[in-house]
């Protein structure tokens, strides 16, 4: 019975990952085609889409913008999460669990009502409609992520840690820097991951605030109705491989580290 069990879920598995996959396998494959400016039917193995990825007209350009707003919105909602979590887990004030309710509503809100809400007051402010907006909205809606996962990490801390700390002379100041900053690292790490993948994925959000600046998932939106040309295709797989990259790398180096540790100990 558990053989076979083992079996129906072995299968299953392979399944749900083949079912996953195919989107990207698809987009990775016709990177490589021979096209015009519909890329849906196979015309043949060629690399110029990789050699001239900028000749699309405001391809790159879009590319760039997202990544600007992935990366400014990323600092923004890290820095800002990160203390909002570590004061709602370390100290008592009133309010608190008020706003920790608040937190989660961006996460709870459809993307539609909140970016339709962010319209509005932009245009009741009288704000022009930018990459400042974009930016500014991202922001708001990343905080609520990046509060969730660094105040798990916070949680956990060993408080005997920072005790330790302190019993050797060290200020409040010496004590977060050099103690518990770095034990911060891996869950603010993982929250700025998190929220450049929301930025740079986000559309609906995007496209009210955006006014006449172009991103990469405006791009596409636009260009799936007169046909999504293969150098869209080149970033996107661009993007995949640096991601497979970066957590390749990230296994390793902590895969290096545990048997350092394991070495010492």
């Amino acid at each position: 019975m558990k053989r076979r069990d083992g079996l129906g879920l072995g299968i299953y598995t392979v399944i749900a990952l083949v079912f996953l996959l195919i989107p990207i396998a698809y987009t990775f494959v016709f990177s490589f085609n021979d096209s015009g400016k519909l890329n849906i039917a196979w015309q043949g193995f060629t690399f110029d889409k990789w050699l001239t990825v900028c000749s699309v007209q405001g391809l790159c350009e879009a590319f760039a913008n997202s990544i600007i707003v992935g990366l400014v919105a990323t600092v923004l909602a890290t820095a800002l999460g990160t203390l909002i979590a570590i004061a709602l887990v370390r100290y008592r004030f009133r309010a608190r669990s008020a706003i920790s309710l608040l937190l989660f509503l961006p996460m709870a809100t459809p993307e539609v009502v909140l970016g339709a809400g962010l319209a509005a007051q932009f245009l009741t402010v009288g704000v022009e409609k930018g990459l400042g907006t974009i930016i500014l909205a991202h922001t708001m809606f990343c905080i609520s992520f990046v509060v969730v996962t660094v105040k798990a990490r916070v949680a956990s801390l060993d408080p005997a840690l920072e005790e330790a700390g302190r019993d050797l002379y060290g200020s409040p100041g010496q004590v977060f820097w050099r103690v518990t900053f770095p034990l911060l690292i891996p869950g603010i790490a993982a929250a700025a991951l998190l929220s450049f993948a929301l930025s740079f994925d986000d559309f609906i959000i995007t496209n009210f605030n955006s006014g006449s600046v172009n991103t990469f998932p405006k791009f596409i939106y636009v260009a799936a109705a007169r046909g999504i040309p293969a150098q869209v295709n080149v970033i996107a797989s661009a993007v995949f491989l640096l991601a497979i990259v970066l957590v390749i790398v990230a296994q390793v180096s902590r895969a290096a580290r545990e048997k350092r540790l394991a070495r010492l100990g």
